[in-house]
């Protein structure tokens, strides 16, 4: 499947487990957990240092989380990202984005042995409908200059 079409499939249920939260409402793994949750996504948080967010039950570790979610995203330090990874193949869980600045120089080449559909190199905030603010300008740049997936 081309980047577009998993981009897609990745966000229509609308249900994900996002590994890198963060209870610091300054950091971008509050501001993925906020903003999605704004979008009508079902969240399931997890991070290791934190039980609870916005009253949200927080998971320790992917093993942790409730069945049903089949889809991972990934916010965290790149020394915690390819074992995430590793984590959710465990788990059975297939679709995996890296946010941007995530990925390790083995990330694509360990969810391609793990026949993990991976999205990388690319920012939720620009897909995640509706798109706003400087994601929706940043998107239309991109648009302009025929960055975005095909």
């Amino acid at each position: 499947m081309n980047k577009k079409q998993s981009i897609q499939e990745f966000l229509a249920p609308k249900k994900l487990a996002v590994a890198g939260i963060s209870g610091n409402t300054k950091k971008f793994g509050y501001a993925i957990f906020k903003e999605l949750r704004e979008k009508g996504f079902d969240i399931c948080p997890i991070n290791p240092k934190l039980d609870e967010i916005d009253g949200v039950k927080v998971y320790k570790s992917i093993i942790d989380i409730p069945d049903g979610f089949e889809k991972l995203f990934i916010v965290t330090p790149k020394s915690e990202t390819d074992a995430i990874i590793k984590q959710a193949a465990e788990k059975g869980i297939k679709h995996i984005w890296v946010q941007q600045t995530s990925n390790t120089k083995e990330t694509e080449m360990i969810a391609k042995d793990l026949i993990i559909e991976l999205i990388h190199k690319e920012c939720i905030f620009m897909f995640a409908e509706p798109v706003q603010s400087i994601h929706k300008f940043h998107k239309a740049i991109w648009k302009i200059f025929g960055l975005l997936p095909k």
